[in-house]
């Protein structure tokens, strides 16, 4: 299933560049659609550039005192210079603590997808076939058990 999230600039591309890899918000109902595996879409609210990513994991806790006691906090966009200055009190700047308390907080762990058209080819299995890429961007089938196209 695929998400929609935006994110300011600076965020936006830390994710881009990989050095942010936990994705912190509030665990609310939007939030609980979202599931391991699943890819979400984010948008750059300054450039509209979008960006995919796979769910990894999900870390629930109640709020972000337990979230940034738990977590790597550079995997979650801060800098080493930032860690030891990192309070959870800098999530207040998104979310009260009545919404925290009200829906719980989550860590959406994120990964690149992994992209299939970079292979020269796969191989189907039990169909004893391989699909192969060609020049010009099209796909064939090829028939191993017979040996022709």
């Amino acid at each position: 299933m695929k998400h929609e999230m935006r994110l300011n600039a600076k965020p936006f591309k830390k994710i881009k560049d990989g050095e942010k890899t936990v994705e912190l918000r509030l665990y609310d109902e939007k939030r609980r659609g979202i599931s391991v595996g699943d890819i979400i879409v984010f948008t750059c609210r300054d450039s509209g550039e979008r960006l995919e990513k796979r769910v990894k994991a999900l870390h629930v806790f109640a709020d972000f005192k337990q979230l940034y006691a738990a977590l790597d906090l550079l995997k979650c966009g801060y800098a080493p210079q930032e860690i030891a200055a990192a309070r959870a009190e800098d999530m207040e700047e998104y979310y009260s603590k009545a919404e925290q308390e009200r829906c719980g907080v989550v860590g959406i762990e994120l990964e690149n997808i992994k992209i299939l058209e970079r292979s020269s080819s796969i191989y189907l299995g039990k169909q004893n076939s391989l699909l192969k890429k060609v020049k010009n961007g099209y796909i064939i089938k090829l028939d191993n058990s017979e040996g022709k196209l």
